[in-house]
């Protein structure tokens, strides 16, 4: 995917649209089982020591959970994402998250509901690598 240096934004939504966050907000209302159940673990900021932004609109797309501080993205893959055509999707989202300066880190819905410290543990070790990048 070819990227526009007009796609680059600093702010914290990238260019998202209205109806993005009509749609963000929708999710945040349905999240499936996964993303609830992670975001049950991560909502205290305590958990992880930042805030954390659920459903939030990053340009065209909406991704699960966000930490700005951090520029992480934090995806839920369910099985639909094994499919060819979404596999395909999530690589022109993650090239345009990353061109725009964020790490994408993502775990599988089975990940979440069968070993959920295990997910949180990654997620802190993903977070500590940052730190360690920005100090």
């Amino acid at each position: 995917m070819k990227i526009d240096k007009n796609q680059l934004d600093v702010s914290m939504w990238k260019g998202a649209k209205c109806d993005t966050f009509q749609k963000a907000q929708n999710l945040r209302a349905h999240m499936t089982n996964s993303e609830y159940l992670l975001w049950e673990k991560l909502k205290d900021a305590k958990v992880l020591g930042y805030k954390i932004r659920r459903q939030h609109p990053i340009g065209k797309y909406i991704v699960d959970f966000y930490i700005h501080k951090l520029k992480l993205v934090i995806e839920i893959d369910g099985r639909y994402h094994e499919k060819q055509a979404q596999i395909l999707k999530d690589k022109e989202r993650t090239t345009f998250l990353e061109f725009n300066g964020l790490i994408v880190f993502r775990c599988t819905n089975q990940e979440v509901e069968k070993d959920i410290s295990n997910v949180i543990d990654q997620i802190k070790n993903q977070i500590r690598k940052i730190e360690l990048k920005n100090s």
